[in-house]
């Protein structure tokens, strides 16, 4: 408890920037809606989060290098504050992408920070009580800032100073808790081609992973509005997705563990198709139909990322894990960069059904690669656990190679 407590500050930070950063995506998608824009320039605005994203985790580490963590984490703060603040004072899609790759440097340079100041001060002993506290201050942060939403008024002023001052607020704990500022740690390797040497399937699962994702958080509101939905209806749309995946960590991280990881991700992809073709004949159900079916989306594709983790986990040393990590997040940026352009291009010429045939072809695509896997090479002996993984930043490995490499240690030698 006592540890707990002195991270309550880092916790509380990690609270007001997912309120600050989850609530402008959707916002955006409404505010440009409003202003007349184009999908594909609503697109291009979720693209470029994805972009300052990617550009935040190969930074933040170096930053942290040359000016410790307090003042990297403030420097990171600030270009989202300015990013959400020159919103409304140029009214320009272009101009907002730009914005928008600020917020995404300072989601990735702010969890970089926070995560390596937790790695500094877990212990063994403490690590997993600590990490599922973690775990569980992100979802409900992110499910927090889709209801957000519901709130803010699109277009508005006060609407994206509301969010800037969330993100400012993010500072406070940080910068006034009396722990001390940790050693910088090591950088590590940025080595994708790590990824493919352990899994292609993972590699090509977290590609996936975030083409659900990113193109379901960042565009899903323009779905929603194609399909009757108000802006309080879009929020709880955003967030049945959010707490489907939530709910869905447990019963398919016992699946993982128990039977072979590739026949999970196949079945899970094939769940997601059906959930899409569910999402698509929901949207003329009513309301109700169309957050049971969000809800049933999260469910089936959340976890797909968590299950590529430990699948590619299975066949890495320890010394491999974090820059493992590493390579599955420049993975998963790389198609959560390109993912919601190219729904919102989709759903301009072919409807808004288009952004679940996107997805649906994807994890058909994925069910064919995982079963021409399992005639490549034998499942792996012994395995690593099934751990929730946010999708947070490149040193988020760090904090769970210890739990990777434990359940190993314990393990029977003959399983």
């Amino acid at each position: 408890m006592r540890l707990l407590i002195s991270f309550a500050a880092l916790f509380l930070s990690v609270i007001l920037l997912q309120l600050s950063s989850g609530g402008v995506g959707p916002l955006d998608v409404l505010s440009g809606l409003t202003l007349g824009f184009s999908k594909q320039e609503i697109g291009m605005l979720g693209s470029a989060h994805f972009l300052g994203f990617f550009i935040g985790c190969w930074w933040a580490p170096r930053l942290m290098g040359n000016v410790g963590h307090s003042r990297a984490f403030a420097a990171f703060t600030a270009s989202g504050s300015i990013g959400l603040m020159a919103h409304m004072m140029v009214l320009d899609p272009y101009a907002w992408a730009l914005m928008r790759v600020a917020s995404g440097l300072c989601v990735a340079g702010c969890y970089t920070v926070i995560e390596a100041w937790l790695q500094a001060r877990v212990t063994n002993e403490t690590r997993g009580r600590t990490m599922g506290v973690y775990r569980v201050v992100d979802m409900t942060g992110s499910l927090a800032a889709q209801m957000i939403i519901g709130i803010l008024s699109p277009a508005s002023y006060i609407s994206y100073n509301l969010l800037a001052i969330l993100c400012c607020a993010a500072l406070l704990p940080l910068m006034l808790t009396r722990t001390a500022e940790p050693e910088t740690p090591s950088r590590a390797r940025l080595r994708p081609r790590l990824a493919i040497d352990c899994s292609p399937l993972a590699a090509a699962a977290v590609v996936v992973a975030a083409l659900s994702s990113a193109s379901f958080r960042m565009v899903g509101p323009i779905y929603g509005q194609e399909v009757g939905l108000s802006a309080g209806q879009i929020a709880w749309f955003l967030s049945a997705f959010v707490l489907g995946g939530a709910l869905a960590q447990l019963p398919v991280g016992w699946l993982a563990d128990k039977y072979d990881r590739r026949w999970v991700l196949v079945w899970l992809s094939f769940a997601a198709m059906l959930s899409c073709g569910i999402t698509i004949m929901a949207s003329g159900l009513g309301t109700t139909g169309i957050m049971l079916s969000a809800g049933l989306f999260g469910l089936t594709t959340f976890p797909i990322y968590s299950v590529a983790a430990a699948h590619a986990h299975d066949f890495a040393t320890s010394e491999e894990r974090v820059e493992l990590s590493a390579a599955l997040m420049f993975f998963f940026a790389l198609g959560a960069i390109f993912a919601p352009y190219l729904a919102s291009v989709l759903i301009d010429d072919f409807g808004p059904k288009a952004l679940f045939l996107m997805i649906s072809v994807g994890h058909g695509v994925l069910i064919v690669f995982g079963l021409a896997r399992m005639q490549v090479r034998p499942t792996k002996g012994a395995r690593t656990p099934y751990i929730y993984t946010p999708r947070t930043s490149f040193t988020v490995g760090r904090l769970f190679r210890r739990q990777r490499d434990g359940s190993l240690e314990n393990r029977d030698p003959g399983e």
